[in-house]
């Protein structure tokens, strides 16, 4: 049952979670729960401090392109990647999503599990049941399908003829998709660039995740692997304490020209680029 407390927190979303975690929700964690720091006040108004992040999610270079860190008013309190002992009751090996308290857990066969969050989808547009990760990719392009096209026109048709993996596509960094009785399914777990939507429900019905966790955890899936989408009563079993979290956001809209002209001189990913940080400095000394 939850408390008045808890239930005026989880109508505040993403940047007013507390930052206390219990055994019930996720047993002993092992992560360190040292606040992030955000830009640092300036000592001088001429010197910019160098922004800090929480640790996993500071930036990355991946596939030719530098992903900016996340800025810690997104990943306070319990929204932000742990590990600690599982309590739900979907099986080792397996991924559990609640998009109810919206979380994923990798569960590991230890009996522990890494524990993410994320963004699902609106009111009546969330993927339910079981399913397998049947396909993975890195930077996967985007086009929406006939039934976004379909109930939401004005957000999903300018975008009909889809876009290109890379910065700009819906997917972020990675995506899981998911297949039932050997079938696509449409629904994928994806990365995303819409920070605020982690911990709330605005998507078509996919599941978001900051694109540091979702590169973490394609980094440990193994196709095929199964997914279990928590029930609304197994939510509720499993973890009350965070059930309803978050809130409900509207569609954005997004100019397709603006898009489309900009996908123009885009650069495409490159899956061979190194880091540039990774490359010896060359010092060429007088002959």
């Amino acid at each position: 049952m939850l408390t008045a407390d808890r239930i005026a927190e989880s109508q505040l979303g993403t940047n007013m979670i507390s930052d206390s975690i219990t055994r019930r929700s996720f047993g002993a964690l092992m992560l360190s729960s040292a606040a992030a720091c955000g830009q640092l006040p300036f000592s001088n108004p001429e010197v910019e401090e160098t922004p800090q992040f929480l640790e996993g999610y500071g930036p990355i270079f991946d596939a030719g392109y530098t992903l900016p860190g996340i800025p810690e008013e997104y990943t306070q309190g319990i929204n932000r990647r742990m590990e600690g002992f599982y309590t739900g009751e979907a099986e080792p090996g397996t991924i559990d999503v609640d998009p109810y308290s919206k979380f994923l857990y990798l569960i590991q066969e230890d009996g522990r599990a890494v524990r993410y969050p994320v963004g699902v989808g609106r009111a009546g547009r969330s993927f339910s049941g079981r399913g397998t990760i049947q396909l993975k990719k890195k930077w996967p392009g985007w086009t929406p399908t006939q039934n976004m096209i379909r109930t939401e026109p004005d957000v999903y048709g300018p975008f009909r003829r889809g876009i290109p993996g890379g910065l700009r596509s819906p997917l972020g960094a990675r995506a899981l998709y998911l297949y039932r009785g050997g079938r696509d399914t449409f629904y994928r777990i994806h990365g995303t660039n819409d920070l605020e939507s982690i911990g709330n429900s605005g998507s078509a019905g996919c599941i978001r995740m900051f694109n540091q966790d979702i590169i973490d955890l394609y980094n440990r899936v193994s196709t095929p692997m199964k997914v279990n989408v928590r029930s609304e009563a197994e939510s509720l079993r499993v973890d009350p304490e965070y059930f309803g979290r978050g809130m409900e956001l509207p569609p954005k809209f997004l100019d397709a020209e603006e898009v489309y002209n900009a996908l123009e001189t885009d650069t495409p990913p490159d899956f061979d680029a190194v880091d540039p940080a990774l490359i010896p400095e060359v010092v060429e000394s007088e002959i």
